[in-house]
């Protein structure tokens, strides 16, 4: 699907460029129906923008689900992936994600525990990809909200439109320096959605009878960062759930809107709301306006 007349060709397929005179802010956004099927076709005149609580004129609007994506794939190697089955499920769900990525799009690989490594550049050379997380080894604390934080930096550089980090880790931080809320802040200013798969046992599901408070707040805590980014947490408790959401998650992606609108005159954190009548969107919840010249 392609929108606003732009000529099918691969300049088409990348990040669009939207120029103007005046600072635009660019939002992507996924919109299902009431079943949670993904909703196609949409026009710009189907949308509608509140900034600040502002109603805005979307000025430019694209979406073209042949285009390209960039995807970091965020690994949890701290000690507690040795319970169970949790490394294992994360290696085959990355294994399988990695797979269905078309030839033109990229993907990076990274490992945490208290800190970052890049352990495969972004590269559209997806043959034998994660081939590497064969060899790590699970050790230390987990450094969760700050490994999403850095990875965001460098999501941040990438030129298509689809843009996202998914983190594969049984949802435990027990090491930033970084909390949730300033993670997502970090993430929504670049408008990199944050897609969360957390490798659980069935007793701690978030809804589970044998759930405790504890358990309760950090998934509380995970879906926040994920939904003021514009992504999603997964929880899988039982095998092929981790893997069934790699494929939803990345089917999401390509399915992405992405709209554009005159930025605020006054600098600070701005709220965003992205509304389509008798759907359900989500997008990155709010964005940084400059002060202008």
């Amino acid at each position: 699907m392609l929108i606003c007349g732009r000529e099918t060709s691969a300049q088409s397929r990348e990040r669009p460029a939207f120029r103007s005179a005046v600072e635009l802010v660019s939002v992507t956004a996924v919109v299902r129906d009431g079943r949670g099927r993904l909703v196609p076709e949409l026009t710009r005149d189907d949308f509608r923008v509140l900034d600040g609580g502002e109603s805005r004129p979307i000025v430019n609007f694209w979406s073209d689900d042949a285009a390209s994506v960039s995807v970091a794939v965020l690994l949890d190697t701290s000690g507690s992936m040795r319970v169970g089955s949790k490394m294992a499920d994360a290696q085959s769900s990355t294994d399988l994600l990695l797979a269905r990525l078309r030839p033109r799009d990229e993907s990076a690989v990274f490992i945490f525990d208290t800190e970052l490594r890049e352990l495969e550049p972004f590269t559209t050379e997806h043959a034998r990809r994660g081939e590497s997380l064969r060899d790590v080894h699970l050790y230390g604390a987990t450094s969760l909200y700050d490994a999403i934080a850095e990875t965001a930096q460098r999501v941040a550089d990438r030129a298509t439109t689809h843009r996202a980090i998914v983190v594969f880790s049984d949802g435990i931080d027990t090491h930033s320096e970084m909390t949730a809320p300033e993670v997502s802040a970090i993430a929504s200013s670049i408008d990199v959605p944050v897609y969360v798969v957390a490798t659980v046992s069935p007793l701690d599901l978030p809804d589970a009878p044998t759930s405790t408070r504890n358990l309760n707040s950090r998934a509380g805590h995970l879906e926040d960062l994920a939904r003021w980014t514009g992504g999603r947490v997964y929880f899988a408790s039982a095998p092929g759930e981790a893997s069934l959401a790699s494929v939803e998650l990345l089917t999401e992606l390509r399915h992405q809107y992405v709209l554009a609108f005159e930025a605020a005159s006054e600098p600070g954190w701005r709220l965003i709301e992205v509304s389509v009548r008798n759907q359900h969107v989500r997008t990155r919840s709010a964005y940084q306006a400059r002060a202008r010249d």
